[in-house]
């Protein structure tokens, strides 16, 4: 599972220093309008929840995540927000007792990795199998039919380092597997590692990915768009 613990303290510090283009991302979330009600997967710590209350007041808004610490920055942030709400969950047994308008998930739980003209291919932090469809039938139950689920889309990984905005050293390095690969994340100040993550993801063909979402009422809708921020899946 994608447990953040390690990596809870310095996230924000990583993500907003180029990592993601959090107004973009959320240009394209709007374009979803209208919506009502709103479901992120794997908020962390509410970065993208806060751009969206920031310009839209009127969604009820819910954020769910694995990582404690995480939640814990989100609700400092967020508490400004009366129409946010947040809670501990694991994606593959949650429930709300109610249905979202709109679902997504930008590197939370599942994504899809566009690499030039190739196909794409979907990334989830649930290496086993068997959790990944748990979880979206978990994740079906919580959307409403005619609501969407938006899946968010990125460049390829790669191993990489460089300096972030404080001056530490940020570096990642993928170790490929059989049906997915392991991500190893650092933070370095000077000499010193003050921060190691490592996650497991499990990925699948767009093929596999698009049969996967068929079977729990996810139908794919193409965008036509060039770079598109999300894939959209309509709940039928």
């Amino acid at each position: 599972m994608g447990d953040y613990t390690n990596m809870s303290a310095y996230y924000d510090l990583i993500m907003t220093s180029g990592y993601y283009d959090y107004a973009g991302i959320v240009d394209n979330l709007i374009t979803h309008q209208p919506f009502d009600s709103v479901l992120e997967l794997g908020c962390g710590t509410g970065l993208i929840l806060e751009e969206m209350a920031t310009r839209l007041n009127s969604p009820d808004m819910m954020g769910v995540d694995l990582t404690k610490a995480m939640l814990a920055i989100a609700r400092k942030r967020l508490k400004r927000f009366s129409n946010i709400s947040l809670s501990l969950e694991n994606v593959t047994h949650f429930d709300l007792e109610r249905k979202y308008d709109l679902a997504f998930s930008y590197g939370g739980v599942w994504y899809f990795v566009i690499d030039g003209d190739k196909e794409p291919f979907l990334v989830s932090h649930l290496p086993d199998d068997a959790d990944n469809r748990q979880g979206m039938e978990h994740v079906a139950r919580h959307v409403r039919t005619g609501g969407k689920l938006l899946l968010g889309v990125q460049g390829p990984h790669y191993d990489y380092e460089r300096v972030i905005s404080n001056g530490m050293k940020y570096s990642q390095k993928i170790l490929p597997g059989d049906r997915g690969f392991t991500k190893n994340y650092y933070l370095a100040d000077d000499a010193k590692t003050v921060m190691a993550q490592t996650l497991e993801y499990r990925t699948y063909t767009f093929a596999e990915s698009r049969s996967l979402l068929s079977d729990f009422g996810f139908e794919y809708v193409p965008n036509g768009g060039d770079n598109p921020r999300f894939l959209a899946f309509a709940k039928t």
